[in-house]
């Protein structure tokens, strides 16, 4: 399944002006950054942004459900919430919630970098 461009167009273009936007392609969806935080994905067309608990009740009152999905035949979730509906056609709404996602990104504890397996000492 391939990003949906367009979607992608318009939140590059609608958060210009709150910093640089990146992705990073995810199984069938995109991980976005501003100005290299975290603070949004897309996923099956929709847009979701990050929030945490300071955030969740905010999400809690606009409707907005987390992000759910299956993982091994088991229901899952992620700390993410589908983007409220003005914000496919609103720049400055896209940006007000993108602002709260954008603070739940800078608020999660920075992530351990991955330790590297040691090669294998070839037997002489």
């Amino acid at each position: 399944m391939a990003v949906d461009e367009g979607l992608l167009e318009w939140v590059t273009e609608a958060m210009e002006p709150l910093g640089s936007l990146s992705k990073r392609n995810m199984m069938g969806g995109a991980t976005l950054y501003c100005d290299g935080t975290i603070f949004a994905i897309i996923a099956n067309d929709e847009l979701w942004f990050k929030a945490d608990a300071k955030s969740d009740a905010q999400w809690d009152e606009a409707g907005c459900p987390r992000f759910t999905f299956e993982m091994r035949g088991k229901p899952s979730s992620m700390n993410y919430r589908r983007a409220p509906d003005d914000v496919y056609d609103d720049g400055d709404a896209l940006r007000r919630w993108a602002e709260l996602g954008l603070d739940a990104g800078r608020r999660a504890p920075a992530k351990k970098p991955r330790k590297l397996k040691k090669a294998k000492k070839a037997k002489d």
